[in-house]
């Protein structure tokens, strides 16, 4: 198939057309920055907020990943209107699209789709409409709810990287390898369960090809480990990894929590629905193996994709 990606430059964007490439499908990057990121795939200048634009992309395609988003949860809070009109307008565009041409395709959840804020509550209120698409419309969009994913590549944000969003890994990694405290909101006790950038991927692309044979699934697909940890477990897995490497063990400082999240422990994602789409739950990519993974990329990519800040910035 001829795939559309929308938001095909981002972190997961990335991976997911490798792995449409890997499987023999031709990956179309839909993103308004108009940048393939150096991958070699075809791009399509477009922002998922023109409806005309997305609709041009469904018609030179066989299929749509929707991925495109504004990101954050913190960040959007002061001003929720970006999310609201990119996530929620974008996704209606979205679904509008594939069901003018009668494409299969598959929509990106959260995995924190209980909490109140601009991110949480936009994206969450897509995964309705598709549910409303699928039932009234005659469309074939599956969702996939994933949480918090990582890998090599997820850009940092400052002081480390010019990244806009503050993401857990980036975060966490940099401060172990430059010597700097990692910093914990809420004291890092709430859960916020990892899963491997790449197997978020191929779970994408399943769904998408489940569409494609008309396999509409009743329940959101929903990628995650089996085991729940706290985000305070992630940082000394991810400091004891670095202290493994050679590294001065950092301290962790507690934060008070971020507006827009919250303490209270979720349900462990259901690794069960995995198996709709033809994946094991036991072939996924464990933490300890997929974070030092993510340690190394960031060691061999210091100066590049990023770098241990100046003294003066390093409290930002």
């Amino acid at each position: 198939m001829k795939v559309g990606v929308t938001g095909g430059t981002g972190f997961i964007g990335q991976y997911v057309c490798e792995e449409l490439a890997a499987r023999g499908h031709t990956p179309v990057v839909f993103d308004h920055r108009g940048e393939g990121d150096g991958g070699p795939w075809e791009v399509m200048l477009g922002d998922i907020r023109d409806a005309t634009a997305l609709t041009e992309l469904a018609a030179h395609c066989d299929g749509i990943i929707h991925l495109a988003a504004v990101l954050g949860t913190q960040e959007t809070i002061t001003n929720p209107r970006p999310a609201v009109e990119t996530n929620v307008m974008g996704g209606l565009n979205f679904l509008e699209a594939v069901a003018q041409y009668d494409l299969p395709g598959v929509y990106i959840c959260v995995g924190n789709h209980w909490m109140n804020n601009s991110y949480s509550i936009s994206k969450t209120t897509v995964e309705r409409f598709v549910r409303m698409f699928n039932a009234d419309r005659g469309t074939r969009v599956n969702c996939v709810r994933a949480v918090n994913a990582y890998g090599p590549r997820q850009k940092a944000a400052p002081p480390f990287a010019a990244g806009k969003v503050r993401k857990i890994t980036p975060a966490l990694v940099c401060r172990a390898l430059s010597g700097i405290p990692v910093e914990l909101y809420g004291g890092g006790r709430q859960v916020s369960d990892m899963v491997w950038v790449g197997d978020v991927a191929r779970t994408l692309v399943s769904s998408l090809e489940a569409a494609a044979e008309g396999r509409v699934l009743e329940n959101t697909v929903e990628i995650g480990p089996a085991e729940s940890v706290t985000i305070r477990e992630v940082a000394d897995l991810v400091i004891d990894i670095c202290e493994q490497r050679g590294y001065p063990r950092v301290g962790i400082t507690d934060l008070p929590m971020r507006p827009g999240e919250t303490p209270n422990t979720p349900v462990t994602a259901d690794v069960s629905t995995l198996l709709s789409v033809g994946i094991d739950p036991e072939s996924l990519v464990s933490l300890e193996e997929g974070m030092t993974k993510t340690v190394d990329w960031y060691l061999e990519h210091r100066g590049t994709a990023w770098d241990v800040p100046p003294a003066g910035l390093r409290a930002a």
